[in-house]
């Protein structure tokens, strides 16, 4: 049996090239600092001896790793997927890999942030959705590298996100105009400090009544996390002297478990409760469900561009913002509220028949 042939080096290349380690390196990795000629001798040897350049090794001269890192929570969220897919796809026609830090407990995070491994393994950090800590965002601050916050406004730093405000405005008016003036806010509840959960919805919501002069009501706005904790906050909700005939929900998959909570008090939607979220995730269309699309896939793509772009060009502004919008796309779960007559009491788990007699369930 034939012994297997030595793997060719950088060096080999440079000796049959007779050019420099260095010019071997840049001349594979396409920088424009190598003169045709020798682009030519280096390209020719390397395939002569079967050579491929590694990251480390091409790391020890151009000072990259050809890598950028994400730190999420998780990828099981419809966005959080959808986000990162996009970065995936922008980083595959730049050439460089993609590293994923999934953060999930708090042991994970103290970790992270005491290490910050991304600073030796990546030449770019994404912060996708995360609710940071001030001691934390400091320490990402004193990364040295480029850092880009995905999903969030953070002030004087590289960030892509949408107009939540804008976008919640857009879907309460939506509401407002088809007639609805008691208005519900359903917010997640979570206590792990992992989640980012936009307050700027509900700024956008109380704006949007604010405009309208429909008064803000503190018991409209409620939270809840999980099937049990959506079916409560629904509950308390229906036991209101005055229900709301209308449910605005921060995310579509808490939307999609309000339908099933309504659902299952026999409540029909939209004949007596309109039900209206925030995402457009891919349950929503064939779910019938009127929501506020975002793009999650272009933050993912427009968050992997800039930080490719602040990586390439060191005059590019490391603060940019770059902003997305929203759309309404209004579907079944919405319509005008029941007619409100001196014999009708608003719908609730004890009075589920309230609304138009003709009116098939949904």
């Amino acid at each position: 049996m034939p012994e297997a042939r030595p793997q060719a080096t950088m060096a080999d290349v440079a000796r049959v090239a007779g050019v420099s380690v260095s010019t071997v390196s840049r001349a594979l990795r396409g920088m424009a600092s190598v003169s045709p000629e020798a682009r030519r001798r280096v390209e020719h040897a390397a395939r002569e001896l079967s050579f491929a350049v590694s990251r480390s090794a091409s790391s020890l001269v151009t000072g990259r790793t050809g890598r950028v890192a994400v730190l999420t929570p998780g990828v099981e969220a419809w966005f959080l997927g959808a986000a990162v897919s996009g970065v995936a796809s922008v980083l595959r026609e730049c050439e460089l890999d993609l590293l994923v830090y999934c953060v999930t407990d708090m042991r994970e995070r103290t970790e992270f942030f005491r290490r910050l491994p991304a600073q030796r393994n990546a030449d770019a950090l994404l912060v996708v959705s995360f609710a940071l800590k001030r001691e934390e965002r400091e320490r990402l601050d004193a990364l040295g590298m480029p850092v880009v916050y995905v999903s969030q406004h953070a002030p004087d730093r590289a960030s892509v996100y949408v107009d939540d405000i804008a976008g919640a405005r857009s879907g309460t008016r939506h509401l407002l105009n088809l007639g609805h003036r008691r208005i519900a806010f359903l917010q997640s509840q979570d206590d792990t400090a992992f989640a980012w959960s936009s307050q700027d919805r509900l700024v956008g919501y109380r704006r949007a009544l604010e405009e309208a002069e429909s008064p803000y009501d503190e018991s409209l706005v409620v939270r809840g996390r999980g099937r049990r904790g959506i079916r409560e906050a629904v509950g308390q909700l229906l036991s209101l002297p005055q229900p709301p005939t209308a449910i605005f929900v921060e995310d579509d998959q808490m939307a999609i478990e309000t339908l099933a909570v309504l659902r299952s008090c026999g409540i029909r939607v939209p004949h007596q409760m309109s039900v209206l979220g925030f995402d457009d995730q891919d349950l929503a269309e064939p779910m019938g469900l009127s929501t506020i699309a975002q793009p999650a896939e272009e933050i993912g793509r427009a968050a992997a561009r800039l930080a490719q772009a602040i990586i390439s060009d060191p005059e590019c502004d490391p603060a940019r913002h770059v902003v997305l919008p929203t759309r309404l796309i209004p579907r079944a779960t919405t319509a005008p509220p029941p007619e409100r007559r001196a014999d009708h009491r608003p719908p609730t788990a004890q009075n589920p028949s309230v609304g138009s007699a003709d009116a098939a369930p949904h």
